[in-house]
């Protein structure tokens, strides 16, 4: 049953606690229960890892943070209406841009339709230097990020449903920083392991994403956010194996095939635009 939302004393973002003792306060719970011994094994290893990961990261090892953990979200919050002027001029040819499936295949599992937009700004084995051209605003608010892996601007339609899922790896957290946020921001929430967010514009939210979450955009509006993936600040040694694990990673088959759909994308949209 849930409670009250509250505005945090410690953050900028409202949430929602349910249920602390629901198994979606746990990073290792699973939507479908493995059935091959061999699958159970692997997440069983997998946990051992994420769990590792969590003690030996510098910060806590929580579903969702304060902003203020991370110095530099401020400096990026300073910079967001600028970054908003670049993507009001984008979203004029938001149906020209790739939905997120069409770049990531793995995406597939939970959209497959074309109300989640994207528009890569940084990602491994990915070529953004056009799109980076679009949004220089942008590009020098990222470059405030430390270990900065992934960026792009995620374009939420009307009444998207994003079923719940988690992360691969709990060696990078995930920011949000709320560019375009509907009105009625109680029906466009996330819920990230057993709390429910709402965005604010020119507000962070950081959270581990390999907690379960969902998101819901149940209005008549869109909502953007700046989507990126940092590494999890880690006390040393450990910090050189996890970029050494992301820089293996980057050179994975499944990387490089959505390289390669971005720069498919990009020359067709480029060339669309010249002929507009």
């Amino acid at each position: 049953m849930s409670g009250p939302v509250v505005s945090s004393s410690e953050s900028d973002i409202e949430f929602e606690k349910i249920d602390l003792d629901h198994p979606l306060a746990s990073r290792s719970y699973r939507l479908k229960p493995p059935r091959h011994i061999g699958v159970r094994l692997g997440r069983a290893l997998a946990d051992r890892v994420e769990s590792f990961i969590g003690r030996q990261s510098i910060h806590p090892d929580v579903a969702v943070y304060d902003a203020g953990t991370f110095p530099w979200a401020e400096r990026v919050e300073r910079n967001w209406r600028g970054i908003r002027e670049e993507l009001d001029v984008l979203m004029t040819r938001r149906e020209s841009m790739p939905s997120f499936h069409e770049i990531l295949a793995e995406a597939g599992t939970i959209t497959t339709d074309n109300q989640w937009k994207t528009f890569f700004l940084l990602a491994p084995g990915m070529d953004c230097r056009k799109n980076q051209a679009q949004c220089p605003q942008t590009v020098r608010a990222l470059k405030e990020i430390p270990n900065i892996q992934t960026a792009f601007f995620s374009i939420l339609s009307p009444h998207k449903h994003i079923p719940a899922h988690r992360g691969a790896f709990n060696g990078v957290l995930r920011y949000h920083l709320g560019l375009m946020v509907p009105e009625a921001k109680e029906k466009c929430r996330i819920r990230i392991g057993t709390q429910i967010c709402h965005w604010e514009e020119g507000k962070s939210l950081i959270f581990d994403d390999t907690y379960n979450h969902e998101v819901w955009n149940e209005t008549d509006q869109y909502r953007v956010v700046l989507f990126v993936d940092f590494v999890r600040p880690m006390r040393p040694p450990h910090d050189r194996w996890v970029n050494g694990l992301l820089r293996l990673a980057a050179r994975t088959p499944w990387l490089r095939e959505a390289g390669g759909r971005q720069q498919a994308w990009e020359k067709k949209f480029y060339q669309a635009g010249k002929g507009s």
